[in-house]
């Protein structure tokens, strides 16, 4: 339990304190992206940032990806273990770290930097920040692989070493990240502007150490933490105990293995929420694994989506949580098990929690959306400045309907949060592709009283020979569930029209595809589920359906029971 240790500081300097904390992890996050060179970080915003205390516990965290949450304090934890709980760091060092399996998190795209804040000679605070690189090296460009067998051909493996050391840089480690990465100026670059970001967290710390005394400090840090725990404890109680059980798949592994079961067993007390992944399968060839690390961090997002969403995120929230697995799982792989789309176990972990919780929270909780990443990565030469190109990007797609609302249109799923697509202009402008369709899917699935928002349909034509495609689109075999009798949605896919007219697929997975001038990629994105019998929608919201394309007048009549004009879109007939 928590215990306030503040009561000789006033309830005012403390709520300055916290408040100028939030105000750091905000400007940390926007002096990254202000200063990075990849759209993935400036424009997808596929990074995040934030400070912790001297436990390496986070105090605060600049977002993008919702994938991150509780990845910043795990990696400052490794460090602190690496280098004698602390006693080794020095002012002025920046330790890097992408290692999956202790403590880096996801895949080794995701960079991590870590930095020691001092304070009178003291260790206070940690800045911290993680970004997904365009490149890291390994097989395949963009360091994402669907085919990879061990992580050793994912990419260089940083397991936490200083890149500054006294606030010297270490120019061996940028030759070697330069000699093994295909965009040099891109990754580099990218590894400059987060070293900026942590100067900045940094420097905006020791001011506010500044203003107010040490114990000021600490009492308000810890008033933070747990604050955190109070309010998630506040929350946990209103939750109706009971021990909740599901299962589900995860498509395959790139391999043409699977599909393979994971399952949750949820027990909700007064005091505990627990997720126990026990007899999920085994770890497998291809690179759908996670690490522990980055299941927790997929945990820990549907856990502050169940507790309270909008609470700003501390490492106080997360102390009634706990999470159970077996080593050397799926969901919990051992090294040198291949991570590369890790997010297809890690949010499948997430979902099977959702899955368990949704029919007795239905005010928090709707129904399955898209739940894949649904990565794109496009390389090639541009046909004007025959230089090479690379398109690193995620894609958007349907989510679940709930108790009283349809379900959104064409937003990222759970594990990217406030992301971006690259937009097309950019695109079109620095890649040699041109953007032929970007679209609602309205195909009319996720039918219910209220129905799963629609996924999108976006079409990649290339524009000179010899491009190679790799896209990993999980839930490609298994739709979004519907809930309290709403239907399934429809799955995510990937075609191929190709310049002669013939048609590859539908498939989610692929590798390094060869894509020639005049062919066309077709991405096509997830419906998702829906909630409630669909005979129970109000036909007026029927019709209006119809007449915006979303559903079909055939689906109108079949689904819902309601008859609508194929001109002036009014009611013809209704069951209701």
């Amino acid at each position: 339990m928590y215990q306030v240790k503040v009561k000789t500081v006033d309830p005012f300097t403390l709520e300055i304190i916290k408040d100028s904390l939030l105000a750091i992890g905000d400007e940390m996050f926007h002096a990254l992206a202000r200063t990075s060179m990849s759209p993935i970080v400036y424009e997808v915003l596929d990074y995040a940032t934030g400070l912790t205390d001297a436990k390496g516990q986070l105090l605060t965290q600049g977002n993008g990806v919702t994938s991150f949450i509780g990845m910043l304090s795990s990696m400052v934890q490794e460090v602190m273990k690496k280098f004698d709980d602390g006693k080794d760091l020095q002012p002025g060092d920046i330790i890097i770290i992408n290692d999956p399996y202790v403590g880096g998190g996801s895949h080794l795209s995701d960079v991590g930097l870590v930095m020691p804040i001092f304070f009178n000679g003291k260790l206070v605070a940690f800045s911290v920040n993680k970004a997904h690189w365009t490149e890291v090296g390994g097989k395949d460009p963009g360091s994402f692989t669907s085919d990879s067998t061990e992580i050793y051909q994912e990419g260089l493996q940083f397991p936490g070493v200083k890149l500054f050391s006294k606030g010297e840089l270490n120019k061996a480690i940028v030759d070697i990240i330069k000699a093994n990465v295909r965009f040099p100026n891109l990754s580099i670059g990218d590894m400059w502007a987060q070293v900026a970001a942590l100067r900045t967290g940094a420097k905006r710390f020791i001011e506010l150490c500044e203003k107010h005394d040490e114990h000021q400090m600490l009492s308000a840090i810890e008033h933070l933490l747990n604050h955190g725990e109070k309010l998630t404890r506040i929350e946990l109680k209103k939750l109706p105990n009971g021990t909740y059980r599901t299962e589900n798949f995860i498509d395959d592994d790139g391999f043409g293995n699977g599909p393979f079961k994971i399952k949750v067993e949820v027990t909700i007390t007064d005091d505990e929420f627990v997720c126990d992944f026990r007899g999920s399968h085994p770890q497998v060839t291809g690179p759908v694994n996670c690490s522990y690390y980055a299941l927790m961090a997929g945990v820990r997002a549907i856990f502050l989506a169940i507790i309270n969403p909008s609470q700003n995120v501390n490492d106080g929230i997360f102390r009634p949580l706990r999470v159970i697995t077996d080593e050397g799982t799926i969901l919990s792989a051992k090294r040198p098990a291949p991570v590369s789309i890790n997010w297809e176990s890690r949010l499948g972990g997430a979902d099977l929690i959702w899955k368990a919780l949704a029919p007795v929270l239905p005010e928090r909780l709707t129904a399955g959306h898209l739940l894949s990443v649904c990565s794109v990565v496009l390389s090639g030469d541009h046909p004007e400045t025959k230089e090479p190109f690379l398109i690193v990007e995620p894609s958007v797609g349907g989510w679940g309907a709930g108790a009283g609302l349809d379900g959104e249109k064409g937003q990222f799923c759970v594990g990217d949060g406030e992301t971006y697509n690259v937009p097309v202009e950019v695109a079109e402008s620095r890649y040699g592709v041109l953007v032929d369709e970007y679209r609602l899917r309205c195909d009319g699935a996720g039918a219910g009283e209220y129905i799963g928002g629609s996924g999108v349909v976006r079409s990649y034509r290339a524009l000179s020979d010899k491009q190679k495609l790799s896209v990993m689109f999980g839930r490609h075999k298994f739709s979004p569930w519907g809930l309290n009798g709403g239907e399934d949605g429809s799955p995510n896919k990937v075609y191929i029209n190709k310049k002669d007219g013939s048609v590859e697929g539908p498939f989610g997975i692929t590798a390094r595809y060869v894509l020639n001038e005049g062919d066309v990629v077709r991405l096509v994105t997830a419906t998702g589920g829906g909630y409630g019998n669909p005979t129970n929608r109000n036909p007026d919201q029927v019709a209006y359906d119809v007449k915006n394309g979303y559903i079909s007048i055939e689906q109108a009549k079949e689904k819902f029971g309601v008859a609508v004009d194929s001109e002036t879109f009014e009611i013809i007939d209704s069951a209701k």
